[in-house]
């Protein structure tokens, strides 16, 4: 599906059914340097039980035009946008990692446009390792190492993917290696920013789960379990042994997790 949001074309997956504003939505935001790939199994998986789905690529990613937006609180309003010309009046905002900070936001800034919050791989905050940010910075492969291999858990060097025939620290590396020029920087560089995760929180008053990565090592456990303290509505589920590219390494635990904490 395709969307003009500020005179920029927007691509959005629909999990291969037509989009149907009638129905209650699902909207799935990616995380840093991705693109809505990341969303194939759980999109479908909602689009056939009762809603429809808009797993967007945000924009200067995927396919969608234009460039990487420069905060976590432009893009947030950004969503907000999309929703309106989606032509919803709310949409349940599942989020992975930096999706996950905008989410938060836009439940903070628009709670009449949010049902409910999706939290994955998620934390108040996001420092950036300054090697990274500089590595993105310089586009230079290196920064692709890094976030693949800090991003995944012990599960993806070992393999056995819950998703039949798909390689999981591989697929990581070939979605950031699509990514735009510029893009992966942009992003980090907005999660290293944001600081307004505790105040956020505090004023979200939808249904909200965080689902956290025992063994994540960007976002850890511990992070998320405090951000969760600051929302009177969180629920928590931390999927053992998995890393921060839960949706890749656990797709189903995820899927599972959603579904207890959303309903369907």
């Amino acid at each position: 599906m395709r969307l003009i949001v500020d005179d920029t074309e927007i691509f959005a997956a629909t999990g291969g059914r037509p989009f149907d504003g009638s129905l209650p939505t699902a909207l799935f935001l990616h995380g840093s340097g991705l693109n809505s790939a990341v969303w194939a199994l759980h999109s479908r998986w909602y689009a056939h039980h009762g809603w429809s789905v808009l797993a967007v690529d945000l924009p200067g990613h995927g396919r969608s035009a234009g460039h990487a937006l420069p905060s976590i609180g432009a893009i947030a309003d950004w969503i907000v946008r999309l929703i309106e010309t989606a032509g919803i009046a709310k949409a349940t905002l599942i989020g992975h990692s930096m999706g996950s900070l905008i989410a938060l936001e836009a439940a903070a800034r628009h709670p009449h446009r949010v049902r409910a919050l999706g939290l994955i791989g998620t934390a108040a905050a996001m420092p950036v390792h300054p090697d990274l940010l500089s590595a993105a910075q310089a586009n230079a492969h290196d920064a692709i190492d890094m976030v693949s291999l800090w991003g995944h858990g012990p599960r993806a060097s070992l393999g056995g993917s819950q998703a039949p025939g798909l390689w999981m620290l591989g697929g990581g590396y070939r979605l950031l290696e699509r990514a735009k020029p510029g893009a992966l920087f942009t992003d980090l560089a907005a999660c290293n920013a944001y600081q307004g995760g505790p105040a956020s929180a505090a004023q979200v008053t939808c249904p909200a789960v965080l689902i956290l990565g025992e063994r994540d090592a960007m976002t850890p456990a511990k992070a998320g379990k405090a951000l969760a303290t600051a929302i009177p509505t969180a629920k928590v589920t931390v999927i053992k042994n998995a890393g921060h590219m839960l949706m890749a390494e656990y797709p189903n635990d995820v899927l599972d997790a959603l579904i207890a904490g959303l309903g369907i």
